[in-house]
């Protein structure tokens, strides 16, 4: 177990490293000149040029890049070209909504994603069955944005029953629209996994035995079908969380919701490279680390999948 921890482990580092050059060349290409992002309008070139210099801009990309990777070695994501203050400041001060709003997305992921897909099973080939696949196939088509904005229109401009925008005093009717659109597309995805896993532990022979000695069925679904159906669904929804944790950009900017993603979207509008790639990288730090978890959690349970891929690199 520790010999794929460790090796696990060791494969992330690449990614993180590859991401970040990604990001530096993409938003350092940009022409816009971050010095006069921060200087005011009227600025003279020395000013200018001396900013420049301050900041090692002035510099070939691959000596900009050395030195970014050095600042982030000591926790350092930069200052915000806007702001002027510390990315990591702008970050603490937005993640925490985020947060919230992820974990409301994964409790409806969780509560009708789940129960659909069993019903779904449950009621093979019947209207149900056919409603849920019907409404799976629609939450994985729409746009998310585009359904973010129908429930705005809906339920807070025609009915007025919820919020349109904002996180306002923090109440749950504040979650209910963004959480919805923001778990759609995970929830169509858990019910139709949910449906496929149940039915296929629902095929095997110790299931045909618990219905033969004359046990009823939400004994037999409940008690033994269900538990081991749950296994591939556990694992998606975990690296749900990973992909929710890490920011919604277009839910969080269709509802105005004070996150990370909505803060990374403005900056990268402002120009703000520092919050842009700070930010950013953050995000594709927790998503990796949640699902780098998930991993190992997942081949605790199953021993068979870290002997499989030790077997295979040897």
């Amino acid at each position: 177990m520790l010999y794929y921890i460790i090796k696990r482990i060791l494969q992330v580092i690449p990614v993180i490293i590859g991401v970040t050059l990604i990001l530096f060349i993409l938003m350092y290409v940009i022409p816009e000149d971050p010095a006069r992002l921060i200087l005011e309008k009227g600025a003279t070139e020395q000013a200018l040029q001396n900013l420049r210099e301050k900041m090692g801009i002035d510099k070939p990309l691959y000596v900009q890049y050395w030195r970014y990777i050095k600042q982030l070695a000591q926790g350092d994501l930069g200052t915000s070209y806007r702001y002027r203050r510390p990315v990591s400041d702008i970050l603490a001060d937005h993640y925490p909504n985020s947060i919230k709003l992820a974990l409301a997305a994964i409790v409806v992921e969780i509560v009708i994603g789940i129960l659909a897909g069993i019903i779904s099973a449950v009621k093979r080939y019947t209207f149900w069955d056919t409603l849920v696949t019907i409404s799976t196939t629609l939450a994985v088509c729409v746009p998310v944005y585009w359904l973010g904005m129908m429930l705005q229109v809906i339920f807070g401009l025609k009915l007025g029953l919820l919020p349109m925008s904002g996180m306002g005093d923090g109440s749950i009717k504040y979650y209910i629209l963004p959480s919805i659109t923001l778990a759609s597309v995970s929830t169509a995805y858990v019910a139709r996994m949910m449906r496929g896993s149940l039915l296929e532990v629902m095929a095997n022979d110790y299931i045909m035995t618990a219905y033969a000695k004359g046990l009823p069925s939400s004994i037999v679904i409940g008690k033994h079908a269900l538990k081991n159906a749950l296994i591939p669904v556990v694992t998606l929804i975990g690296m749900d969380l990973g992909s929710l944790m890490g920011g919604a950009i277009l839910t969080e900017t269709v509802f105005s919701w004070p996150g990370v993603g909505r803060t990374i979207y403005l900056a990268i509008l402002q120009r703000d490279a520092p919050v842009v790639i700070g930010g950013t990288l953050v995000l594709v730090v927790i998503f990796v680390f949640i699902n780098l978890v998930v991993d190992i959690i997942y081949a605790w349970l199953d021993p068979r999948i870290r002997y499989e891929r030790r077997e295979i690199t040897v």
